[in-house]
């Protein structure tokens, strides 16, 4: 049986992001903690993360590379974070958009254009969630399970963008 993190009368707050390491990552540096659209404030975070690294030449393929360790990463801190609420994928648990994003930049065209688009099409796949993506969502556990339905979505953000900029 999955007990909410209300159950537990556990309330993420910056205490306890700041308890553990991996809740402060698992909560995408705090922005987990807005109450009204968790998951976009997350993905948001991949900006400031994504345009240091393009400067630096770092995108296409090499930010791709980049994304497997923190999607391995992500799923330490989102299964760690899930078991300490009591909930395996807690709302404002959102390094899985943090990293899906980032993925979706890594081929987006480099324009304010292309990346709003990316972030369009990652938040519309992210939320509607068709399939094979919400079966991933609603069948497969832990921070694994947390992190791959988010990879999935990115990955079709990512067909729609090439189909579009052709």
């Amino acid at each position: 049986m999955t007990t909410s993190a209300e159950t537990l009368n556990i309330t993420p707050d910056w205490r306890f992001l700041l308890r553990n390491p991996a809740h402060l990552l698992a909560f995408g540096f705090g922005s987990g903690l807005m109450r009204k659209a968790p998951g976009t404030w997350g993905t948001l975070v991949a900006y400031p993360l994504f345009f240091p690294l393009h400067a630096l030449g770092i995108n296409g393929w090499t930010l791709a590379a980049l994304c497997l360790p923190l999607f391995l990463i992500g799923v330490y801190v989102c299964d760690v974070t899930g078991k300490a609420l009591g909930v395996h994928d807690y709302g404002g648990i959102v390094w899985d958009e943090v990293v899906g994003m980032l993925l979706v930049l890594a081929f987006a065209p480099a324009a304010w254009a292309g990346w709003l688009l990316a972030f369009a099409l990652f938040r519309l796949f992210d939320i509607v969630k068709p399939w094979p993506i919400r079966w991933f969502d609603q069948r497969v556990g832990g921070g694994f399970g947390v992190m791959i339905d988010d990879v999935i979505a990115a990955l079709f953000a990512i067909a729609v963008q090439a189909l579009i900029w052709r």
